[in-house]
């Protein structure tokens, strides 16, 4: 998204003069984005996939408790069907 630094504002790409300055204090606007332009030569498959693998996230405490909930309702709804 087009960033003016001048007049500190993120603006629309249709809200940019045909020249690609911004409307308000007519200065050149800097396309800010943090990596950069992503495009199928700059991005790096094998990287991405290696940081993915190495990183060690462990399942939230509440997501443990929600899955073991879940096993005693369907356990109980089990047993009460052969009642």
């Amino acid at each position: 998204m087009p960033w003016c630094e001048e007049c500190a504002k993120y603006l629309a790409p249709s809200a940019m003069l045909s020249d690609g300055s911004c409307p308000k204090c007519l200065k050149p606007v800097a396309d800010a984005t943090i990596n950069g332009a992503l495009t199928a030569k700059t991005i790096n498959l094998k990287q991405l996939a290696q940081s993915s693998s190495e990183e060690d996230v462990s399942v939230p405490w509440h997501f443990k408790l929600l899955v073991g909930a879940l096993i005693v309702y369907l356990s109980w709804r089990v047993i009460d069907l052969f009642r």
